[in-house]
């Protein structure tokens, strides 16, 4: 999987941080068997940018955690006929996450646990609403969650 990542933190994720969520993400992509022309982004910023995001987007006039944009919607056609062997060379677009460090710091204090399994567990979350996994209903969540406990235990970001 093709991933960029960008931060908007002034230099407030570490390069080991970085390193991290990009060999997490890795690690995810393969466990969903995801080609490897699938591309998505990470950007890291800070409070206030998120807060505007949320508002913008989404109605809600506070900070949050972590963002994600689904470039693709799943199950649509698409409106182009092409040849299949064409189509298999072009890069599936999961989309943008966007993740607060501030969020990281601050939901990693309250929950006792280390910056880096927050961060990690941020990045994953987002990561499968970008691939389709949701929480509204109870059985979504169910499958959901536990789907990311597999990813962040098998990785090794324990609580």
């Amino acid at each position: 999987m093709e991933l960029e990542l960008f931060d908007h933190t002034d230099n407030q994720v570490s390069t080991a941080q970085q390193t991290m969520v990009s060999e997490l993400l890795q690690f995810a992509a393969q466990k969903l068997s995801l080609s490897e022309n699938t591309e998505m982004s990470v950007t890291f910023v800070n409070n206030p940018e998120i807060k505007e995001m949320n508002a913008k987007y989404r109605g809600v006039d506070r900070a949050t955690d972590v963002l994600s944009f689904a470039e693709e919607e799943t199950g649509e056609e698409s409106p182009i006929v092409m040849d299949p062997e064409l189509a298999a060379e072009i890069p599936v677009n999961l989309g943008d996450l966007f993740i607060s460090i501030d969020k990281v710091a601050e939901q990693a204090k309250f929950l006792g646990h280390s910056v880096d399994r927050e961060l990690g567990f941020l990045a994953v979350h987002g990561f499968l609403h970008l691939n389709g996994y949701d929480h509204e209903q109870a059985e979504d969540e169910a499958k959901m969650f536990s789907l990311q406990r597999e990813i962040l235990d098998d990785y090794g970001l324990t609580r």
